[in-house]
């Protein structure tokens, strides 16, 4: 563990007169080594780890980003092999289930076991988001190693996974647009599965991950996919009105119907988890953010959606806005002593917020690719002389 410490990322506070600086470096210290003993075995862990069991002892695939995005950032890229050599055992079960409903490539389940069994679910059995992040971290593993080894050891993984996404897109009757068509279920689970259509998580998501994954052919001087390439270049905007960005598709005036500003504000992880694609508008987006924090219902929601809404203000320089996201008083963004973030008495504790606020911190900190301000996520008014090391810029 001892050396663990002495390379991981480090973030310094003792000159930041902010008042609010000792709590956030509280929470990133205790939540560096929670993620380390919890999160950084050969299995994608429990919301609650290893202390006691959560959803019938299952791991939920679409919160492995939020275990584990932040370790290669944090300059431990290494905890990510043995989690993404375990996608291997399962990528025949993943490929049985997309060959079953008609697609090409592997889907990804969402709750499951070591043995990867998709558990029965109303919902689990409709998201889409978890699809891409095997893509997103191996990436992030080439990227701190970039090596013809890596690239050979998970392209079949990675292009499996965008075979499945460019296949799931459905060309509209011109053949101009791909849609992200029903029955489908977004991160922000309360839509309708049977009338969900182009929610903006996942249209930035698929039009990354498809991306990258022809980054990888490029790099390994394969042919270009042109499947691959057609979706992802066509593949519509997330649909806007009045000058903010919408749940989903045709989800007019979404922000005044109080069902629909409940669970996660997934359309600030467009930008924010991801980097800014050439069809969101960082002015709509911009907009959107400040009506999410206006009108949100923040009870409602889960501990890492405050890292996630924090990630999306320091990518639209609203640093001011992610602050006060990652320190917002709401009750499951409490951090306990021990700095487990408590949700309820069910969920004492939920590792996703601190894998997700190790994440928001380095970002915050050293930025992302093209970034050219020091420090993106903290106000430049004199209190905030943060000083780092060893963290990695991300996407």
């Amino acid at each position: 563990m001892a050396s663990r410490w002495e390379t991981s990322g480090a973030v310094d506070f003792s000159d930041c007169t902010d008042p609010r600086a000792p709590e956030l470096e509280r929470r990133f210290v205790l939540s560096q080594y929670l993620t380390k003993i919890q999160n950084s075995g050969s299995l994608p862990p429990q919301e609650t780890g290893l202390v006691y069991n959560s959803w019938y002892g299952k791991f939920h695939l679409e919160m492995h980003w939020w275990h584990s995005a932040h370790f290669a950032n944090w300059n431990h890229p290494e905890y990510l092999v043995k989690q993404l050599d375990w996608y291997r055992t399962i990528y025949q079960k993943a490929l049985e289930t997309a060959k079953m409903q008609g697609f090409r490539g592997v889907r990804w389940p969402k709750m499951v076991g070591p043995e990867g069994q998709n558990s029965p679910s109303g919902v689990g059995s409709y998201l889409i988001w978890q699809q891409p992040h095997l893509i997103y971290l191996a990436e992030q593993l080439y990227r701190s190693h970039p090596s013809v080894e890596i690239l050979n050891k998970y392209k079949d993984l990675v292009f499996a996974t965008a075979d499945f996404m460019a296949d799931f897109a459905v060309a509209d009757p011109t053949g101009k647009v791909y849609n992200l068509l029903p029955p489908l279920i977004p991160a922000q689970e309360h839509w309708n599965r049977e009338t969900t259509t182009n929610p903006p998580f996942e249209l930035a998501y698929w039009h990354w991950g498809l991306t990258v994954a022809q980054q990888w052919r490029k790099r390994l001087h394969l042919p270009e996919e042109t499947k691959w390439k057609e979706v992802s270049a066509k593949l519509p905007a997330p649909e806007q009105a009045n000058g903010v960005y919408l749940g989903i598709a045709g989800a007019t005036d979404s922000y005044s119907n109080p069902r629909d500003v409940t669970d996660h504000p997934m359309v600030t992880g467009a930008v924010g988890m991801l980097p800014l694609w050439e069809k969101i508008d960082p002015k709509v987006m911009r907009n959107t953010l400040k009506l999410v924090m206006q009108k949100w219902n923040w009870p409602s929601t889960w501990g890492w959606d405050y890292p996630m809404v924090a990630m999306c203000a320091t990518r639209l320089n609203e640093p001011e806005i992610a602050l006060e996201a990652l320190l917002k008083n709401v009750q499951k963004n409490t951090y306990l002593r021990n700095g487990h973030n408590y949700q309820s008495e069910r969920l004492r504790i939920y590792l996703p917020g601190n894998g997700g606020y190790l994440k928001a911190i380095s970002l915050m900190c050293a930025g992302w690719e093209g970034c050219k301000v020091q420090n993106p996520g903290f106000p430049k008014d004199g209190k905030w002389k943060v000083k780092w090391e060893n963290l990695v810029k991300d996407f």
